[in-house]
């Protein structure tokens, strides 16, 4: 079993800087590929970045890419979000989430995910 726990969201303006941590417990962290995922009101959960298990491979969606960074510290099993230029659209619930596979973080059908932390950016 792997734990995760995510915080640093918050309210924001737009053009603003949040960083999102999520720090698992739990099994071995390096063996995890990790992602982020956001899901606004009424609307369905989505892809935002991913890493693989060594950091040497990342993956953005098409809305973040250039704004968002994500990055990984094994030593610390912790997994950041550093997100730049926000928007109001980036207003959502943000999910740590980890597998075995990145492929099957990409496709957002992981096996742990964690309780989400609520990122606010205002115009």
């Amino acid at each position: 079993q792997v734990q995760l726990v995510e915080t640093g969201g918050g309210l924001v303006q737009a053009g603003g800087s949040l960083r999102l941590s999520c720090t698992a417990s739990g099994r071995t962290f390096s063996n995890y590929a990790m992602g982020w995922f956001r899901q606004a009101a009424g609307k369905e959960r989505e892809f935002v970045a991913g890493i693989s298990s060594t950091g040497a491979v990342t993956s953005y969606a098409d809305s973040v890419r250039g704004r968002f960074t994500i990055s990984r510290d094994n030593a610390k099993k912790s997994v950041i979000l550093q997100m730049n230029s926000l928007k109001p659209e980036d207003t959502a619930e943000y999910y740590c989430a980890a597998d075995d596979w990145f492929r099957t973080v990409q496709a957002g059908t992981c096996r742990y995910w964690g309780q989400g932390t609520q990122v606010t950016v205002s115009s």
